[in-house]
């Protein structure tokens, strides 16, 4: 890689808005202060990448709710009592550069989906109160206050968009300084949050539907009205929401290796075992897999409609089964970096795209 882009990278302060090992850690067990030979993060692996900043995801499926958002929680604060010379949690942006600072990991905590406050304002606060820097409305699930962009997509709901309820909690989120994070929501659910929204919103891990028409991806007026907001859209690495011929290249792999498949899932779940199958045929998964310029595809497109101070990076690591060739972990970030500048992005422009435009949009809901 060329010096250039490693002299760029580590002087940026690189933010990942969106990575799921928290879920993943409570449930094998693992500890994540020490290198691992699975998953895509660690904190050695952080340090390798240049990551300054991560926004652990606090998800569960519609199952779950509130105390298993506070289980995942408990086991980053776990965390960082173990490696307190290598991670601490931050809920500002003054907290944040001062973490950089101390050559720290700075921790931050987003609940992915609004299920896990279980209805309840309270719930909310709560939340807030442990370190909450954002909440996503939904998750894949739709509440009874707010649709989905997988349910609302396929005319499931009866009545999108935001509830009275849902109103209310995008005005708590405001009035506590928590980020409303936009990924995962349906459209209608979209347009009433950012209408209502009275601070800039972030769309933690999404990409864009220009380039691969999925329900999860955003639309020209979705990112448009993002970019008025002052908002910032951080792109998903996931081979499905990047590539539009992704979908079809697994189908066909899950195809040629249906019994394996049918008997890891009645083994393992369908989740595992698409991670095992994947393992076990690494060489044949990675062809399907794109090339990391796709990441740097969508950028463009974010900024060429809307300017470079809307666009940043949430990878989300260990929450899909794919991710461009390269990008196996936190410590391939500076590839990130790399493609930027052969693209021909400027110094000042890749400063905001890594880390900048985040640090702005937590200073201008929270302050710091």
């Amino acid at each position: 890689m060329a010096q250039d882009a490693i002299k760029v990278h580590h002087k940026a302060i690189m933010v990942d808005t969106h990575g799921d090992i928290l879920y993943n850690q409570i449930q094998s067990g693992i500890d994540i202060g020490q290198l691992q030979t699975t998953g895509n993060f660690d904190l050695v692996r952080a340090k390798q990448g240049g990551l300054d900043v991560q926004v652990f995801s606090i998800w569960c499926d519609e199952k779950g709710g509130f105390d298993m958002a506070n289980r995942q929680i408990d086991s980053l604060y776990a965390l960082i009592k173990r490696y307190p010379d290598k991670i601490t949690l931050v809920n500002n942006a003054q907290q944040l550069e001062n973490a950089v600072k101390q050559q720290k990991l700075a921790a931050l905590i987003g609940v992915e989906g609004g299920h896990m406050i279980e209805n309840d304002l309270a719930k909310l606060e709560a939340l807030a109160k442990r370190g909450m820097i954002y909440l996503t409305l939904t998750w894949n699930n739709s509440t009874p206050w707010a649709s989905s962009a997988a349910q609302e997509s396929k005319g499931e709901i009866a009545m999108p968009g935001l509830s009275d309820f849902g109103k209310s909690v995008v005005r708590k989120l405001n009035e506590l300084g928590v980020l409303v994070d936009l990924s995962h929501v349906g459209e209608q659910t979209f347009f009433d949050a950012i209408k209502l929204a009275t601070k800039p919103v972030l769309v933690s891990h999404s990409c864009v539907y220009g380039i691969n028409p999925v329900p999860r991806n955003l639309k020209d007026e979705q990112i448009k009205a993002v970019g008025k907001n002052g908002g910032v859209i951080s792109i998903n690495f996931y081979s499905g929401f990047l590539d539009p011929t992704y979908a079809a290249k697994q189908q066909n792999f899950f195809i040629k290796h249906k019994p394996e498949l049918k008997e890891l899932s009645d083994k393992y779940g369908r989740s595992k075992a698409i991670d095992t199958l994947i393992a076990k045929y690494q060489s044949e998964a990675d062809d399907n897999r794109p090339r990391i310029e796709r990441v740097i595809d969508h950028i463009d497109y974010v900024v060429k409609l809307i300017g470079v101070d809307h666009v940043g990076i949430g990878a989300d690591f260990d929450g899909a089964e794919s991710f461009p060739k390269g990008m196996d972990s936190v410590a391939d970030f500076p590839k990130v970096t790399e493609a930027l500048l052969k693209r021909g992005y400027s110094e000042a422009d890749i400063y905001k795209i890594l880390g900048g435009n985040f640090v702005r949009l937590l200073r201008e809901n929270k302050g710091g």
